[in-house]
């Protein structure tokens, strides 16, 4: 998750943390949104195992609001907890739509 300079926050994924942080700063190979918003600081990052899972997880991080990304980055909120709250989402979801 990156800090932009309007105060808003994006969260990709990468195989490079460093690489991708200067293609973001450098603004040519950057996502839009951040391209558009300027980079500040790297406000949280995990290694996940795959890339389908890291998918998940950028999911699950991008549906959060603000002040749960920042509870995030500070180490208040934890990425399992994050996961695990999508999980059982999803399962209540699915028991409704079963009962239809």
């Amino acid at each position: 998750m990156l800090r932009c300079g309007d105060g808003s926050v994006y969260t990709g994924i990468t195989t490079d943390i460093a690489r991708r942080l200067g293609e973001h700063r450098d603004g040519r190979r950057g996502a839009r949104y951040v391209r558009a918003r300027h980079p500040i600081e790297l406000l949280y990052c995990a290694e996940i195992g795959d890339r389908s899972a890291a998918s998940v997880a950028e999911y699950a991080v991008k549906s959060l609001d603000k002040s749960q990304k920042e509870a995030l980055a500070a180490g208040a909120l934890s990425l399992r907890t994050v996961l695990d709250r999508r999980k059982a989402l999803q399962r209540d979801r699915a028991k409704r739509a079963a009962i239809r």
